[in-house]
């Protein structure tokens, strides 16, 4: 019996063949594509989680010592957003787009249809591991697809219970949770999908880009990077500080595709921000940050290693104004401000993706520019806090970034009216609020003519007086199309 069921958890090349067969045939049988369908599960969705929430948070709090609040409004308050938005636009979202028509096709009508792609593959983070995995799968349902969600396997308190809850209120002939680690990942990525949506590092972004470019499958990839923090005088330095700590510490401590990764200050403003920043902290976790219940630990004894070797390189230890303490049972770092890094250290070379948050010095802030365009990548977010209104229109022309936020951070991320994804290195698409739709949606064109107005000059024999009348046909010149019916040449 045991040899059974060890036999039966093996997911393989195999197995990943007959799941996405499966679906094909489900989503064939155009079971996904209608709108009580999409209503069905999205309003599944939202009771999924208000019966559940207890052990969502008790799960968050497992794989991240999360705190509740950033659990149930970071999580799970802004999926249940999601879910809400499409079941109020979904029917509107489905509709053809009307479309304009030329005198080329004179008379016809056109129309953009969106469709679902068909079987997709979502692959989602650790970091928000609720919020990540199930967001776009909003989207998926919405468009009308079969889905496969693949949770991380570094938050497995979260992939297990996201197997169980979406069994239990989705439609397991649709969309299917498939746990485990790298093994099952590859499995899955050898089998052809319809789109592939990714949400994590470049390195693997690159495995799951060479794997869909087999399939010629298209990718929708979330990525991250090194997120600036441009910080000007003469602002309001407590709400300034205040929002760049939600944003920084206040995000899962720092572990955050959008948090704050370093910050540009001059060299007059920066001990005023770092006290600044060294009362806030106090104010917000204590004087003994590492006791707070109010931060995450860091995820696994990895990521922990990896942040200290940033920390602790011997031209970085000496830059530490504040924090720097550890606590390698629990996995927890504090809150750690650095000031006047070297920026050929490793921790201004790699995201941080943790609490750590180094500060470059500047003669005057427009050079912060430079400092952000030299690196050679866009990241997937950038923050400027002023009050100068030449620089916010500087910023907005200059740094190219996923999303651009000024005078606070992260709080792109809440308004669904606006794309989130990255540019370049920091990823390519994007989703949220109708985008979400669009993701995971064909734009087919369509259109549609009568047997009228029979264009005679398309056909052979071809004549230069043919040639002419297409030409202003296709130039959209009445003018033109006048004096080709007449014979007239330009001279």
């Amino acid at each position: 019996m045991a040899s059974e069921m060890k036999e039966k958890e093996v997911f393989d090349s195999e197995s990943a063949k007959e799941l996405v067969k499966e679906l094909r045939a489900s989503f064939v049988a155009g079971k996904t594509k209608s709108y009580e369908w999409r209503r069905t599960q999205l309003k599944a969705m939202l009771k999924m989680m208000e019966e559940n929430e207890p052990q969502i948070v008790a799960a968050l709090r497992d794989d991240l010592s999360k705190p509740e609040l950033e659990s149930s409004i970071y999580e799970i308050a802004m999926l249940k957003n999601s879910c809400r938005l499409a079941l109020k636009e979904m029917k509107h979202w489905m509709m053809p787009e009307k479309a304009k028509t030329s005198l080329t096709t004179f008379p016809s009508s056109a129309e953009i249809v969106s469709e679902p792609f068909g079987v997709v593959l979502v692959i989602s983070a650790w970091n928000y591991p609720f919020l990540l995995s199930l967001d776009p799968v909003v989207g998926a349902i919405a468009a009308g697809n079969a889905i496969v969600l693949k949770p991380s396997e570094i938050a497995p308190a979260t992939a297990s219970l996201l197997a169980k809850l979406v069994s239990n209120y989705l439609d397991s002939s649709c969309i299917k949770v498939v746990e485990g680690a790298v093994p099952e990942t590859s499995a899955l990525l050898e089998q052809k999908w319809d789109k592939i949506f990714y949400t994590g590092n470049g390195r693997i972004a690159r495995i799951v880009m060479a794997a869909a470019a087999k399939h010629l499958t298209p990718v929708l990839l979330e990525l991250g990077g090194k997120s600036p923090v441009i910080v000007d005088s003469g602002i309001n330095l407590q709400v300034a500080t205040r929002r760049i700590i939600a944003g920084k510490w206040g995000c899962n401590n720092g572990q955050a595709c959008i948090s704050p990764d370093y910050v540009i200050t001059t060299k007059d403003f920066a001990l005023k921000l770092v006290d600044s920043f060294k009362c806030e902290l106090e104010r917000f976790y204590g004087k003994n940050l590492l006791e707070s219940k109010d931060l995450s630990r860091i995820v696994n004894s990895n990521h922990f290693a990896r942040l200290l070797k940033l920390l602790d390189e011997d031209k970085v230890s000496i830059k530490i104004v504040h924090g720097g303490e550890r606590d390698k049972t629990n996995l927890k770092i504090a809150p750690t401000i650095l000031l006047d890094v070297p920026q050929d250290s490793l921790i201004m070379n790699e995201e941080i993706f943790g609490p750590l948050l180094p500060i470059i010095l500047v003669d005057k802030v427009e050079d912060s520019f430079d400092v952000i365009n030299s690196s050679g990548t866009k990241p997937l977010a950038a923050y400027l806090f002023t009050n100068n209104k030449k620089l916010k229109e500087k910023f907005v022309a200059t740094v190219s970034a996923g999303g651009l936020v000024v005078n606070d951070t992260a709080v792109h991320l809440a308004e669904h009216t606006l794309p989130f994804g990255g540019v370049g290195d920091s990823g390519m698409g994007a989703y949220h609020g109708k985008f979400s739709f669009d993701a995971f949606s064909h734009k087919k064109a369509v259109l549609y003519r009568g047997f009228a107005c029979d264009a005679f000059m398309r056909y052979p024999p071809y004549t230069s007086g043919k040639l002419r009348l297409l030409q202003a046909l296709l130039g959209g010149s009445i003018l033109g199309i006048i004096r080709a019916l007449l014979g007239w040449s330009k001279a």
